[in-house]
């Protein structure tokens, strides 16, 4: 039986300018917001904390905090 990836969370590996799906799904969740991120659609992320941003503005936050805890 074949499974379909609609409506899954997808576990990536973030690379510079790419990704790895290494668990098939249609979309992540944005790190800051929840908000659901279709892949074709996925832009923002971070390599070092291996997270998605669904947008540049939930990127810098993302870098705030770190700024901050770290």
């Amino acid at each position: 039986m074949l499974m379909s990836s609609r409506d899954r969370i997808a576990r990536l590996h973030y690379l510079p300018y790419s990704f790895r799906v290494l668990k098939a799904g249609d979309h992540v969740l944005c790190a800051v917001t929840d908000a659901r991120i279709p892949l074709q659609d996925l832009r923002y992320w971070s390599i070092a904390r291996q997270e998605p941003y669904a947008s540049a503005q939930a990127s810098v936050e993302a870098e705030r905090k770190a700024a901050k805890a770290g």
